[in-house]
């Protein structure tokens, strides 16, 4: 019996399908809200205070960095919302043939993008 199979993973090599790449960002986006609340918390927290303090928060917020790095909260929090429902509809035995499961993915994907440049197009 040959053994065929490699000794080491190539991950460069490996084409996930669509509905692994959105389960992967699914869980990429969470752990970015979980990281992203405290500093969201303490600076809306921050600009309640006081005057000066909201000044100082209106001037960080104008940086287009930090614009930037709030529109891919907003990215990870539309996507994570979108694919748990389509994750929940998964577990109530909807959408598992392959097909369904490729376009509720694909779905998922072109949904949050579409949002998240409405919104953020709405607020930049």
């Amino acid at each position: 019996m040959s053994q065929t199979r490699p000794k080491h993973l190539a991950l460069w090599q490996i084409r996930l399908p669509i509905p692994g790449i959105v389960s992967i960002l699914h869980r990429a986006s969470g752990a970015l809200m979980f990281v992203a609340i405290p500093f969201i918390l303490y600076a809306l927290s921050g600009s309640l205070s006081s005057a000066e303090h909201f000044e100082a928060f209106r001037a960080c917020i104008a940086n287009p960095l930090v614009k930037l790095l709030l529109l891919v909260v907003l990215w990870g929090f539309l996507h994570h919302a979108c694919a748990g429902i389509r994750f929940l509809a998964l577990d109530i035995h909807k959408g598992l043939d392959l097909a369904t499961a490729r376009l509720t993915a694909k779905l998922v994907l072109i949904v949050s993008l579409a949002l998240t440049v409405i919104i953020g197009g709405l607020t930049w």
